[in-house]
């Protein structure tokens, strides 16, 4: 079975409600991140996996990107998500940006 990945299975998926304004706020992400359609599908995977180092995938509030953070406070969770985060982003080609001083990448879009 294959599952088309619209705008607003992404926003249920990552926990927001389907509403004017999260949908413009994510189209606008989805057209500033360049090949965002090559690893789209992808984020669902990402948004499952860093959840157990108490991480998320959220649309970013100040930037027109996803991010992807933790809250952990656990040193050898926020590592193993730091890892993790560098992982998928090397397998699918994704480029991101460090947030300086936070545990949070923006996903800047396919390298």
């Amino acid at each position: 079975m294959n599952i088309e990945l619209t705008p607003e299975n992404l926003l249920i998926q990552l926990g927001y409600p389907v509403k004017e304004a999260t949908l413009a706020q994510l189209q606008r992400i989805i057209d500033n991140t360049p090949g965002f359609e090559k690893f789209a599908k992808h984020i669902l995977t990402l948004n499952d996996e860093v959840k157990r180092f108490a991480g998320i995938v959220a649309l970013s509030n100040s930037k027109d990107y996803l991010k992807v953070k933790t809250d952990s406070t656990n040193p050898e969770e926020i590592e193993a998500f730091n890892d993790y985060v560098k992982q998928w982003a090397e397998k699918y080609k994704v480029a991101l940006e460090k947030v300086d001083g936070k545990n949070t990448y923006y996903i800047l879009g396919h390298k």
